[in-house]
């Protein structure tokens, strides 16, 4: 069993509270679940109105396919940066 990890360092400019913070985070969120079926959550910068840390989690029996999975989510991430902005992404397979 390998399991990708992600963690993701998010700016959100235009956030003006962390009502405002949250809705971008819960959006991205759900969709990452949605299209990956990947266990998310925001670990850290809770109290900030415009940082988040994003901690994703991905479960393989292929080490290869674990990489995969947790590329593509660091991609899509970025892909679709409209609300925020990605500061750091690292990926570790245990």
């Amino acid at each position: 069993m390998v399991v990708g990890v992600i963690t993701v360092e998010l700016q959100v400019p235009g956030s003006q509270s962390l009502k405002d913070k949250r809705q971008v985070i819960r959006a991205l969120v759900a969709l990452l679940r949605r299209e990956f079926n990947v266990a998310v959550a925001e670990v850290d910068h809770l109290e900030s109105w415009q940082r988040a840390m994003l901690g994703l989690a991905c479960v393989s029996a292929d080490r290869g396919h674990a990489q995969q999975q947790a590329q593509n989510v660091a991609e899509y991430i970025e892909d679709h940066a409209v609300d925020y902005y990605v500061l750091d992404v690292d990926i570790e397979l245990l």
